[in-house]
């Protein structure tokens, strides 16, 4: 399961993408994923609802724009093997 965002730019809505490659609409049961969704527990809560099918969830179109996976990060970290050579 991955996370992914979709729909027009600003307007963004939860979804996961699966194994077997379909994008799902978890907005029906998540508000987004943004800091309150992880500080709650939010993946553990949409592991489950995936693990038990994505109960009333509709398949998103594949045509569908793909926003960031994320809402509003309040931080971006970067690890690199040689961070200062990709910097400059």
């Amino acid at each position: 399961m991955k996370l992914i965002r979709f729909g027009e730019a600003g307007r963004e809505e939860p979804g996961v993408l699966l194994e077997d490659g379909r994008r799902m609409d978890a907005s029906g049961e998540f508000m987004d994923y943004d800091e309150a969704f992880f500080a709650m527990g939010g993946m553990e809560s949409l592991a489950e609802w995936v693990e038990q099918g994505c109960p009333g969830a509709t398949e998103v179109d594949p045509m569908v724009r793909l926003g960031p996976p994320i809402a509003r990060p309040s931080k971006i970290v970067c690890v690199g093997q040689n961070y200062v050579e990709h910097a400059k």
